[in-house]
């Protein structure tokens, strides 16, 4: 009997200071805070921190794919006849390495500069073709570039070069393999400016110089101070801000680069982005739950307001240059920073774009699971878990005088081609990821724990006094 007095005494004793601390270290959320602070505190771009040696050389394989579009009916284009008619070809598929190089902290190690070097392997496995055979039809970007850059500079001028373009045959559209349009050929055209014009280079393709570059430096902030400051940009080459653009809006350089974010994101947060491809920074929002290898992962989309006009948006209002000629709703002219080619970037099949312009080709059927770009990211840690990045390169063609072969041009937004960006993370990077977030569940859920104990030590005590009252009754 004693020592049944003494099992209930204890019971319930320990039960309620367990069920007291419990509750008390719940409501005051004293074990979240302390793993909170800890994530934070690790979740840095300094030396020895859990996700710095990732950062520099990230583990998970990065494929681009390149999507070419084939003109089937360029006389029939040419001579104004009939809509241009395109066909896609590929996946052209590149492993893509990018690891950073020149790592430095500056600034008493509150940032990081760094390059990345990108450089491309060929896949023929996760290909569809031969890009050496596989041969396609598209507009001749050099000599377009070239009208383009003789715009405004006199009927007589333009008529001379348009004259010596055609005794060297020189088209509007142009017929080359795809590691040609990729990686570079000599053009014709070029070849014969460079002897007027001697830095001129002889050479054009899309990727051209691309293998082994990097984008210039970039300088991190490295959350050290801040834990929101995780990635952000400070500097790129050199400069806190662009200076092509109209407005100091525009000209921003925001947010990361992509490849990872702060740490405790939230469903309402606006996550900025800088990409040098598109000169400019852009910002994505939060569009639903995923899951990725047993991950949890927040998916975070550009909204269509990124490439929308100018009188849509009032924030990008600045990305028009020439105010009475400004382009419509889901694309963005880049000639600024393309050497004055007639450059546009959209999303893929003009995903999120006016419908004008996937109506004005015949071949174009924008589709939001093949042609959206987004980044899934795990809320807790803020890494990316998959990642998308899909874009399209558009060549504006318009009439230019002085030049015949334009006069039926209508300002069409010509697709070249869509590149697919993708990484998954690897298998041994999410096991590492599921067991920190395994024990960032358990540490932040242990009140609730003391609490669930106190209750059953409460339980065991409430059967043991019944049990003795019973007892002592018989």
């Amino acid at each position: 009997m004693r020592k049944g007095s003494c099992c209930m005494f204890t019971s319930g004793v320990v039960g309620a200071v367990l069920l007291i601390m419990g509750i008390g270290l719940f409501v005051s959320g004293l074990f979240q805070t302390l793993i909170h602070n800890k994530l934070k505190g690790e979740i840095t771009l300094t030396e020895g921190s859990k996700i710095f040696a990732s950062w520099k050389n990230p583990p998970p394989p990065v494929y681009i794919q390149f999507f070419f579009f084939n003109l089937t009916n360029p006389e029939e284009f040419l001579k104004g006849e009939a809509k241009p008619r395109l066909t896609e070809m590929g996946p052209y598929t590149f492993r893509q390495y990018r690891p950073k190089r020149n790592v430095t902290f500056v600034d008493n190690g509150k940032k990081v500069s760094a390059y990345t070097v990108k450089s491309f392997v060929f896949l023929p496995e996760k290909s569809v073709g031969d890009p050496k055979v596989d041969m396609v039809t598209t507009v001749n970007i050099p000599a377009v570039a070239v009208m383009n850059r003789l715009k405004g500079m006199g009927f007589w001028v333009s008529s001379g070069v348009s004259m010596y373009m055609g005794s060297i045959g020189t088209t509007l559209f142009m017929t080359h393999t795809v590691e040609e349009m990729l990686w570079g050929f000599k053009d014709p055209l070029l070849t014969r400016l460079k002897t007027i014009k001697p830095d001129t280079d002889e050479y054009f393709g899309l990727m051209r110089n691309k293998n082994g570059s990097d984008d210039g430096e970039f300088v991190y902030h490295t959350g050290k101070q801040n834990y929101l400051d995780f990635g952000r940009i400070y500097t790129w080459k050199g400069e806190k801000m662009l200076s092509i653009w109209k407005s100091n809006q525009s000209n921003m350089i925001n947010g990361s680069d992509g490849s990872g974010f702060h740490p405790f994101l939230s469903k309402e947060e606006r996550l900025n982005v800088f990409t040098p491809d598109l000169c400019r920074s852009i910002h994505m929002r939060f569009e639903k739950e995923v899951e990725v290898k047993g991950i949890p992962a927040y998916r975070f989309t550009p909204p269509r307001a990124v490439l929308a006009s100018g009188k849509n948006n009032p924030e990008n209002e600045g990305f028009c240059l020439t105010p009475k000629n400004c382009l419509d709703d889901g694309v963005l002219d880049v000639s600024v920073c393309r050497n004055g080619a007639p450059v546009v970037v959209s999303f893929p099949h003009f995903h999120l774009g006016a419908e004008r312009y996937a109506k004005a080709i015949d071949g174009i059927s924008p589709v939001h699971e093949r042609h959206q770009t987004f980044l899934d990211l795990n809320p807790t840690m803020g890494v990316p878990v998959r990642a998308m990045k899909r874009a399209q390169i558009n060549i504006h063609l318009e009439r230019v005088t002085g030049f015949p072969l334009t006069r039926n041009l209508n300002g069409t937004i010509f697709p070249i081609l869509f590149l697919n960006e993708s990484v998954v993370i690897d298998d041994a990077s999410a096991a590492r990821i599921q067991k920190l977030l395994l024990i960032v569940t358990l540490v932040s859920h242990f009140p609730l724990v003391l609490g669930a104990l106190g209750v059953i030590l409460l339980l065991v005590c409430i059967i043991l006094v019944i049990r003795f009252y019973q007892n002592k009754v018989i």
